[in-house]
């Protein structure tokens, strides 16, 4: 299986750890073919040595490929919703994760579309439990 995965770099990169977590996990079910995001070294600047249209082809061209999406949602993120709002538009099957409590921060277009699975989590064990319902191990 092929897994996007999808996490805020230029609105923030606050929640970067729980991104590295996040890979670090999928990669038991499938290949993370965009776990660049999880990368300490990339600022909220982004990827300044790719220009702006390297960075949309790639990133199209990975989820073009891709079989699911899987998002971090807790930072808001412009690149992140666009990436939803097209996955769900191929049809893909999006499980996104929102760190914290169930509060209204979180947009309801994200919350609000039933083709996407939005999961609140406190704790890494939690991120796992989702992600082990979700998918079956790759062997």
């Amino acid at each position: 299986m092929k897994i996007f995965f999808a996490g805020a770099v230029r609105g923030g990169r606050a929640n970067q750890p729980h991104y590295v977590y996040i890979t670090d996990t999928l990669k038991q079910y499938g290949t993370v073919i965009s776990g660049h995001v999880a990368d300490e070294s990339i600022s909220e600047f982004g990827e300044t040595e790719l220009t702006k249209e390297e960075i949309y082809s790639r990133e199209i061209a990975a989820l073009e490929t891709s079989d699911v999406v899987v998002a971090e949602v807790t930072t808001p993120s412009l690149g992140v919703g666009y990436i939803i709002g097209l996955a769900t538009s191929l049809g893909k099957k999006v499980v996104a994760f929102y760190s914290g409590e169930n509060t209204l921060k979180l947009s309801a277009m994200i919350k609000g579309d039933k083709d996407v699975n939005v999961y609140i989590y406190k704790t890494p064990e939690d991120v796992a439990a989702v992600l082990d319902s979700e998918f079956k191990k790759t062997e």
